[in-house]
């Protein structure tokens, strides 16, 4: 009776794939989050080479604890029911933390490194004990419980640098990071048990596609809020609604990329693979590349937008260029997680963008942005001239059919 009672925790096959409102309503705390991401990076600019990339790794800690609680929440969700009493409080209170991590994180390395902490372990500590708990005498309740010993082991390095000296902090939290994402990749194995293989992984795979293209569009608003709100803030000019308009162009032609064939197709490559968990696990950590590289691309929106013409800061087309490349090199691998290949477009995009980067320091930050959007353009207009005339291709992913694996547990 009691393991009658804790299945129902779990999603039935029946369920819809489709995102709940709740699912949504999670989300919008992300639309917040990544705008403070942004923001922290923006305040980051203008100094040396040497104090940006210490920025950019302190910043990249602390998304990478953003994108962990999201990541987990949609498993727990693609594979429970959110419907049921105890999930909807699950992701309410994980929405909760996520907002005051958001709060503190423009300042999580200085005065807000506790209040960030504490909101973090609270999500991934506490979420997985109330989900064991429900599911007290159901053989899964072993993964939950997985996820709470490593969440516990997390918690020692999180908590350690809350309260060590600025200038160690960055060491430490990356150290949590660390133990963190090795407790994911590896499946949180633990004495005796061994691993939850992502091979074994029961996932709701449409439902968990549809999630990835949210966060990607949730990404996407987050430039058109930081577009706005630059060219808002601003006179207006000129040389400034020029690289307002470019910004958004931009911004257009990466949702373009994006969903051109593959994006619409990872729903049904997931529904078809012989090992969902597998290519589940492989698009998560390519979405995350993703959403980075939008997210870069929008820091060098607002570095347009405010200073439009002008000599170029070399420190700049990191983001100015490097958002729209790393996002080229993320799409290129999310091509071969659906179809197995790659397209030449993409990587010649992206090879000339590397190449072009130099000449872009000789003229204006708008030249820049916008030699950018010439290549993406580019690279869209190969996707479409590619696929006129051509039925519309199936999924035939790679990393879908290596077979069902040996892991006996199901995902968080």
């Amino acid at each position: 009776m009691t393991d009658e009672r804790a299945g129902r925790l779990l999603r039935p096959e029946e369920s819809s794939p489709r995102a709940t409102f709740l699912e949504l309503f999670f989300d919008l705390v992300f639309v917040f989050a990544l705008t403070r991401v942004s923001l922290r990076l923006i305040d980051g600019t203008g100094g040396s080479v040497g104090m940006l990339l210490a920025e950019i790794a302190r910043t990249g800690v602390l998304f990478l604890a953003l994108w962990l609680l999201w990541s987990i929440t949609t498993w727990v969700t693609s594979r429970y029911e959110p419907e049921r009493p105890v999930l909807q409080f699950v992701v309410v209170g994980s929405m909760f933390g996520a907002m005051v991590m958001a709060v503190a994180l423009p300042r999580a390395f200085e005065d807000r490194a506790l209040a960030f902490v504490l909101a973090y372990l609270a999500v991934m500590v506490v979420r997985p004990l109330i989900i064991g708990t429900a599911l007290r005498g159901h053989p899964r309740r072993a993964v939950p419980l997985r996820l709470l010993a490593w969440a516990v082991l997390g918690a020692v390095p999180w908590l350690v640098g809350a309260f060590v000296p600025e200038h160690l902090r960055l060491p430490v939290w990356a150290l949590a990071v660390a133990v963190d994402y090795t407790g994911l990749l590896l499946g949180w194995p633990l004495p005796r048990l061994g691993p939850a293989r992502t091979a074994g992984w029961l996932i709701a795979g449409e439902h968990l596609a549809d999630r990835y293209q949210q966060i990607f569009l949730i990404s996407l608003g987050e430039t058109i809020l930081v577009i706005g709100l630059t060219y808002s803030g601003a006179e207006f000019t000129a040389d400034r609604a020029g690289a307002f308009t470019v910004a958004f162009v931009t911004t257009a032609l990466l949702w373009r990329i994006y969903f051109h064939r593959a994006g619409h197709l990872l729903g049904e490559a997931l529904r078809v693979a012989r090992s969902p968990g597998r290519l589940g696990a492989s698009a998560s950590s390519t979405h995350l590349v993703i959403v980075t590289g939008v997210l870069s691309t929008a820091v060098g929106y607002e570095l347009v937008i405010a200073h439009p013409y002008g000599r170029t800061d070399p420190t700049w087309l990191v983001f100015i260029v490097g958002g729209p490349a790393i996002f080229l090199a993320a799409r290129s691998r999310f091509e071969y997680e659906i179809f197995g290949r790659v397209s030449w477009s993409r990587v010649g995009g992206l090879l000339v963008l590397l190449l072009l980067s130099p000449a872009f320091t000789l003229g204006p930050p708008t030249m820049a942005l916008a030699g950018a959007a010439v290549v993406l353009a580019a690279v869209a207009f190969a996707d479409a001239r590619r696929s006129r005339g051509r039925p519309s291709e199936t999924a035939a992913s790679p990393l879908g059919h290596g077979g069902t694996g040996g892991g006996e547990f199901p995902a968080p």
